[in-house]
């Protein structure tokens, strides 16, 4: 059948905003799409594209029940959303770069094209404030690849008298950066600085470095699903084992940690290199009740005793 047989079906046959979400799930199973990016399943993908397409929050659902899926859409309503359902198809576009929204940490953010769409468990840790690890608010905060600036900024939250550095070496991404910051009003906390990693940190030291870096090896480059070549190659491929940004993290984060200070970087599937590609560091594995994994923990004092060892490398 045609995408036009099938946007003329919705748009003549369906009525409420059960029968967009339930025709958006047939053709989401039917397309074979993938869900990894604010959504898991094709049903909660239904649910908030339609509600999007019809300008309602997506916290409607919570104030009035299931009883919203009753209500009827006019024409142009289900013209709306049986277009954007198709475009989420054909494209295989993930949802928030339709949608221009993510949540992270409770927030919402702005996205694009120019950024990573966030979902990684550092959300977890910041709700917690790093509690497992500091045993003083951080008055310091370095967020090493920002992309869109939400970790930075769930970082000002959590910890509301610190500075947070937000840095990047892409000029697009900290565009976006620095609009959830103003959008957020944390612009006095929170700055966006381009960097290749810490080439323009010079003299800058931290209490806590956070980090998710482009971590993904190239096998796994190679067998991501549609949707992941959508988002920018720069924030994803990081050599063959996924380590290259984070060797390069290790060797220059000692000297820009204040003694006692701690580095939590994100390295995914790249876990299984670590061992090799740091043989006898002792970094610290996370786990974590909410999913996720792949992120490590080590303090300044652990890195200068392991980089001596290996003659100053």
């Amino acid at each position: 059948m045609t995408d036009k047989i099938y946007l003329d079906e919705a748009i003549n046959d369906l009525h409420t905003i059960l029968d967009m979400v339930r025709w958006s799930v047939s053709r989401f199973n039917d397309a074979e799409l993938y869900f990894g990016h604010g959504t898991d399943n094709p049903w909660d993908e239904a649910v908030s594209l339609v509600l999007y397409g019809l300008h309602l929050p997506q916290s409607m659902l919570t104030h009035t029940g299931e009883g919203l899926f009753a209500a009827k859409l006019t024409k142009s309503e289900r013209e709306k959303v049986a277009e954007l359902v198709l475009k989420r198809v054909q494209t295989r576009m993930p949802l928030p770069y339709i949608t221009h929204e993510a949540w992270f940490c409770g927030l919402p953010f702005y996205v694009d094209e120019r950024v990573l769409i966030p979902r990684s468990p550092f959300a977890e840790l910041i709700q917690k404030r790093f509690s497992d690890h500091l045993s003083e608010s951080p008055a310091m905060i370095l967020d090493m690849c920002t992309g869109g600036g939400c970790i930075a900024i769930a970082l000002a939250y959590a910890f509301e008298e610190a500075h947070v550095d937000a840095v990047d070496i892409s000029s697009d991404a900290l565009a976006v950066a620095d609009e959830n910051i103003q959008e957020h009003q944390l612009s006095e906390r929170v700055y966006p600085i381009e960097s290749d990693l810490f080439s323009n940190l010079q003299g800058q030291r931290y209490d806590l470095i956070v980090s998710n870096p482009p971590y993904v090896d190239a096998q796994d480059m190679a067998d991501l699903p549609e949707e992941y070549h959508h988002e920018p190659e720069l924030a994803l491929a990081a050599g063959n084992d996924g380590l290259d940004l984070v060797e390069v993290l290790l060797k220059q984060g000692v000297n820009h940690l204040n003694d006692g200070g701690w580095m939590f970087v994100e390295v995914g599937n790249s876990e299984v290199h670590m061992a090799q590609r740091f043989a006898g560091l002792d970094v610290q594995w996370l786990t974590f009740e909410h999913g996720g994994h792949g992120i490590f923990a080590v303090q300044k004092e652990t890195l200068v005793e392991y980089w001596n060892m290996q003659g100053g490398q």
